[in-house]
């Protein structure tokens, strides 16, 4: 008998696929024909649907396992893309996207070890990494918006690195915290 947790077909699932799909379309945007202003609505419609999606989830109780994987799965694309988009413009420096990756290989390091104890591929989210991908996820519109000339382009620099560094802080930490609980699962499991 299926439960809650197998389900497949819900709104907050459907909204996470659609931000899976727009991350292609994101990369094309901002190397393609370079239309910030578009690939900055697509970034912030993404950052929306990644809030409604997780509030429907549990207004409704449509939580599932699927979910828990894709709604972060698409999270790290957003990153990963974004960064990879700012990189290639020169829009931010080599050591900063250097920086956010080591995290995420770390953790990645964490998914054999979840799978030999019994655990899915990733533990629940922490709020500290919620916390990190939100401030990671207002930084990098605006560093878009920062590289165009304008009135606007002083400002969104200063609140867009300020960002960034407390967004990688906080990812850090949060990597730190979610290495510390794996390590506290595996010395039960002994």
């Amino acid at each position: 008998m299926d439960t809650a947790e197998d389900r497949i077909w819900t709104i907050p699932n459907l909204l996470s696929f659609l931000r899976l799909l727009g991350v292609p379309v994101f990369l094309w945007l901002v190397l393609g024909p370079k239309a910030d202003g578009w690939a900055v609505a697509l970034l912030m419609v993404a950052g929306f649907s990644d809030w409604l999606d997780g509030k429907l989830a549990r207004a409704w109780n449509q939580t599932s396992r699927l979910g828990r994987l894709i709604d972060p799965a698409a999270d790290r694309l957003y990153i990963l893309a974004t960064l990879a988009g700012l990189l290639l413009r020169e829009i931010i420096p080599w050591w900063l996207v250097a920086l956010v990756l080591a995290r995420d290989l770390l953790l990645l390091c964490m998914v054999p070890i979840l799978r030999r104890l019994g655990y899915g591929p990733a533990l629940p989210v922490h709020f500290l990494g919620k916390a990190a991908t939100a401030n990671l996820m207002y930084a990098f519109p605006l560093l878009f918006l920062a590289a165009h000339p304008g009135w606007y382009a002083e400002i969104c620099a200063i609140f867009g690195w300020a960002f960034v560094i407390w967004g990688t802080g906080l990812y850090w930490w949060a990597g730190v915290l979610y290495v510390v609980q794996v390590r506290r699962l595996a010395r039960a499991s002994r």
